[in-house]
């Protein structure tokens, strides 16, 4: 089968929102990490295609316990600004419009186990042969070498190996998750900035090709644990979980309100710290050896922490809220959703936005991060619900297709 590009619909259209628009994107895998990662691009403006298997959709499409009229809310929020297209992989014919599709584009996304691209004759040797300037990410669980890189990977198991998970919770008790698939987030995040350097790396700096990004959910949680991997190096230190605070960080913790709120004050350094003690009406605090220097306070954290536990205790959350940051003290309530529907800085910021669901209507959904003065996000559209919504406009459109060759791909199993 031959297909024809239309130049016109192949040309980038730099016109939409967002500081990506012009980026075209394909987005191959299911569920969370590599999703995601189409999903920060999508919302700054990348066009994103989205690929699902013929009659074997996203699971996402019907992840979690929450449902609003019998359908998931968050395959909605995840698959917002994407045009859904299906396209069977493990047939050939499938695979030849795959390298069309990518003849025609910058990136192409992946979350599968290692091996499975070149298994299906589409591994990034024939990408680049079809489009030597493609960027192909591809998230696993382990990376795409290493002794690992066979393994099924989840968030889960990559928090855990990962490191971050030991360092959470209370000494002495069983480690707890994070309620978020953290792992598949932080993946994600990587794979996104990646991608953005890699662009920049083939456009801005003249390189002229694309380049393999290969993020893990192991090393994305890994790279979070800051100076863990120096301390025991050097000091054979294992860092343990802190509980609510950071052991030798002080004060910086959470303190209950008069009122039962929760309330975290952060005043470690040596200005904050003496700015806390002149709102707490102890001035003489910050000169006091005990608690004059950074060191000082984390040697005697348990005691300071007291200090500062007894004044909220004393005082209602709101008060404590107004008075500390009327003072230039670090702090805030922990919130729950309920709260942050309830704060005007949310709406102020636009990190609350109306979404049009095709299949309930209007809801509220999260918005996008980070803010650009010039070419801001958008969310375009919300998650549609047909599977190859946008297979006319994709195959018909974007490669040339004709509409008598759709309806044959689609009897045949491969749309």
């Amino acid at each position: 089968m031959e297909t024809a590009v239309a130049p016109a619909e192949a040309a980038r259209r730099v016109d939409g929102p967002g500081p990506l628009a012009g980026v075209r994107v394909i987005e191959l895998g299911i569920l969370l990490a590599g999703p995601f990662t189409g999903r920060l691009l999508g919302d700054m403006g990348a066009e994103i295609i989205k690929v699902e298997a013929p009659g074997q959709p996203d699971p996402l499409r019907d992840w979690g316990r929450a449902r609003y009229e019998g359908r998931s809310l968050w395959w909605p929020v995840q698959s917002r600004n994407k045009k859904c297209v299906t396209l069977n992989l493990r047939e050939p014919e499938g695979q030849r419009l795959l390298l069309e599709l990518a003849k025609v584009s910058d990136v192409l996304v992946e979350n599968f186990r290692p091996g499975t691209l070149e298994r299906w004759n589409i591994g990034p040797e024939q990408l680049w042969e079809a489009n030597p300037r493609l960027v192909v990410a591809r998230v696993s669980g382990y990376g795409q070498t290493g002794p690992y890189a066979p393994r099924a990977g989840f968030a889960s198991v990559a928090e855990a190996m990962g490191g971050i998970r030991h360092i959470n919770g209370f000494p002495g008790e069983p480690p707890p998750r994070v309620h978020i698939s953290l792992g598949d987030s932080l993946a994600g995040m990587f794979a996104a900035q990646g991608i953005l350097a890699a662009l920049y790396k083939r456009d801005a700096l003249g390189f002229g090709r694309g380049q393999v990004v290969d993020v893990s959910l192991l090393e994305s949680c890994f790279a979070l644990l800051e100076s863990a991997v120096p301390e025991y190096d050097r000091l054979k230190i294992v860092r343990g979980p802190g509980g609510t605070g950071i052991k030798g960080v002080a004060p910086s913790n959470i303190f209950k309100s008069k009122d039962g709120k929760w309330m975290v004050i952060a005043a470690n350094a040596d200005n904050v710290f003496r700015r806390l003690c002149e709102a707490m009406g102890m001035p003489e605090l910050a000169d006091d050896p005990r608690f004059a220097t950074h060191l000082a306070r984390g040697d005697n954290q348990q005691e300071i922490e007291g200090i500062v536990r007894d004044w909220a205790a004393e005082r209602d959350a709101a008060e404590i809220d107004r008075v500390l940051n009327e003072a230039g003290v670090i702090s805030g309530p922990i919130y729950t959703i309920a709260d942050i529907f309830e704060d005007e800085h949310f709406w102020a910021r636009e990190m609350l936005v109306k979404h049009e669901d095709p299949g309930f209507g209007e809801y509220i959904g999260p918005g996008i991060v980070p803010k650009f003065s010039e070419t801001p996000g958008e969310v375009r559209w919300s998650g549609t619900w047909e599977e190859g919504s946008h297979n006319q406009e994709v195959y018909g459109g974007l490669l040339g297709l004709s509409d008598e060759e759709i309806e044959r791909l689609r009897a045949e199993g491969v749309l």
